[in-house]
């Protein structure tokens, strides 16, 4: 039983005048006695709580930043109204910051025998599974002076899928990847290094594409024309050890990682070229085999990174390296997103790094913290002076460990966590069309 705070008020102005007028245990009986029957006899009329049925429907996924509609239907078998107030619990990151309050609680009023339906607007801030706790019910009787109250389980699970914010710049990779394969009108000749066809010289093809046998058995001057290669192997490996779990601004660096690794993802199987990605720390978190309509794959890597969190260990990059090697037998491009930190880079990468090199081409992409380039800019104070020098250490660090990889014939692509994905992309794009995948 729950007493309603209009029994506590009712109690009070009765038990105040006997107080002040002739107080005795007669006269609080006097007062009281009613009072109690009065909240026995409404928790009697109160619905009950256990033989309530409910079901759910609604959306199972959503994107992060996004709303999500989930449906409780409420079944009133009993022969009383069921007048009540219900909770519909969800784990807090499953509202926006101060708004669980509100959007959790619903009033019900169910005459005998019907239904209603409740509808939860979740905004989740976090990705992964958001999976429903339990609905309180509490049941007020007709005269609101008691209530049942009791628990259900109703299991509903939403992914938080990646928010891709990102895919705004695809139509312009999209528009230069047509480019570099010859399919749209331009000034120059789409480069690659795969045979395409022959065409008629214009002036201002590079002599070099001119093929003189076919010259030779027709009247014109015939030119090669070339496309990128199609059908290579990309492998994207997401490192989710400890130092991906930090955050740059309000952005985890995993989560940075995820939004270009989709992006590449999108571009590269639009162009024709196989992605599997690959998650790992200690132990392979997530994977995904590329193949298919490119639709079906950025599905499938979105639907496998959505539950992924970083793991508070390091990375073992000599196992790294062996599952990369496992997962790419032949020549592939090797995308590792990763963090540019000294002691990673160099006790743990460097060492195991030309087993990968000497066979993938190998490009390492992470993401820049912009808060160590104010810091490195900041004059003024005494304090300044020491966070610039803080800074300036960090970039000059950084850009050290980057020197390091490109040593050993690796590409490094390091940018803010806005900037990473198309930076990827037109890294990957370069690479293309150079011929170097």
């Amino acid at each position: 039983m729950a007493l309603t705070g209009r029994s506590a008020l009712l109690a009070a102005l009765g038990s105040l005048p006997v107080g002040i007028l002739a107080p005795s245990w007669t006269g609080l009986l006097a007062v009281n006695a009613p009072l109690s029957l009065a909240i026995l006899c409404d928790y009697a009329l109160a619905a009950p709580v256990r033989p309530l049925q409910f079901t759910r429907s609604g959306d199972t996924t959503v994107r992060l930043g996004e709303a999500a509609e989930v449906q409780l239907t409420v079944v009133n078998p009993s022969r009383r109204r069921l007048r009540a107030h219900l909770r519909d619990a969800w784990p807090p990151s499953s509202w926006l910051p101060g708004a669980a309050h509100d959007a959790s609680r619903h009033t019900l009023d169910v005459p005998a025998g019907e239904r209603r339906r409740v509808t939860s607007l979740l905004r989740p801030t976090r990705r992964g599974d958001r999976r429903a706790e339990q609905v309180t019910v509490r049941s007020y009787g007709p005269l609101g002076l008691a209530a049942r109250q009791g628990n259900h389980r109703v299991p509903w699970t939403v992914r938080v899928l990646p928010a891709f914010s990102s895919r705004k710049h695809l139509p312009s990779r999209l528009a230069r990847l047509r480019e570099l394969d010859g399919r749209t009108s331009v000034l120059t000749r789409g480069e690659g290094t795969e045979f395409d066809s022959l065409r008629p010289y214009v002036p201002g093809d590079d002599t070099r594409s001119i093929d003189w046998r076919a010259t030779a058995r027709q009247s014109a001057v015939a030119v090669r024309t070339w496309r990128p290669e199609r059908d290579r192997h990309i492998l994207v490996v997401l490192d989710t050890g400890r130092t991906s779990a930090g955050r740059v601004g309000d952005v985890p660096r995993l989560d940075a990682s995820m939004d270009a690794t989709l992006l590449l993802t999108a571009l590269a199987s639009r162009a024709g070229d196989r992605v599997d990605v690959l998650a790992y720390d200690r132990r392979v978190r997530a994977h995904v085999r590329g193949g298919g309509a490119s639709g079906a794959v950025l599905s499938a890597v979105v639907e496998a990174l959505a539950p992924l969190e970083p793991e508070l260990v390091e990375t073992d990059a000599r196992g790294l390296c062996v599952e990369a090697s496992a997962h790419a037998p032949r020549r592939s491009l090797i995308v590792l997103l990763t963090s540019l930190d000294a002691a990673p880079i160099e006790e743990g990468l460097l060492p195991v790094l030309p087993r990968l090199t000497r066979r993938h081409t190998v490009l390492v992409a992470a993401v820049r913290d912009p808060r160590i380039e104010e810091m490195a800019g900041a004059r003024g104070t005494v304090d300044a002076v020491y966070e610039a020098a803080a800074g300036a250490r960090a970039q000059d660090q950084r850009r050290r460990t980057a020197e390091q990889l490109q040593r050993h014939g690796v590409v490094v692509v390091d940018a803010t966590p806005a900037a990473l994905p198309p930076a990827l992309a037109d890294a990957y794009l370069s690479l293309k069309a150079s011929g170097r995948l």
